[in-house]
């Protein structure tokens, strides 16, 4: 098997030694300045997760969940998904204790159902013969 240092899966159309190199369209360049932090840190602590929550100083657990929200959203950046903003910040409350988690997925949960609710195809969608 041989590795292509030049060419990534994930590579964006025009980088590499075929294109121009356009910082700007990389994945990465479109997380917040927080989630590139811990990458670099995570980086030059050999992508050890003990040696991260060290430095954080927070618990494996709660460095484990702030990394899965960064895969999370760098494999949104990846797919060309815009970031959501009410998850984000949810999930910051979440982390930094300010609210539970069955807190955030409520409000999660009824954010959704009131933007369902309230789009032009659901307003049509009232079974006959209902009451609403």
């Amino acid at each position: 098997m041989t590795f292509n240092i030049f060419k990534s899966p994930t590579a964006t159309p025009g980088s590499g030694p075929s294109g121009e190199f356009d910082i700007r369209r990389h994945p990465l360049a479109r997380l917040p300045e927080e989630d590139l932090n811990l990458i670099v840190e995570l980086v030059l602590r050999s992508g050890s997760l003990k040696a991260l929550a060290e430095s954080y100083r927070v618990s494996y657990p709660t460095i484990r969940g702030r990394l899965d929200r960064v895969i999370e959203r760098l494999e949104d950046a990846v797919a060309g998904k815009r970031p959501d903003p009410i998850n984000d910040l949810l999930a910051s409350l979440v982390e930094r204790q300010q609210l539970s988690l069955d807190g955030a997925r409520s409000i999660r949960d009824a954010i959704r159902k009131h933007a369902a609710d309230a789009s032009p195809s659901s307003s049509n969608s009232t079974p006959e013969g209902s009451d609403t």
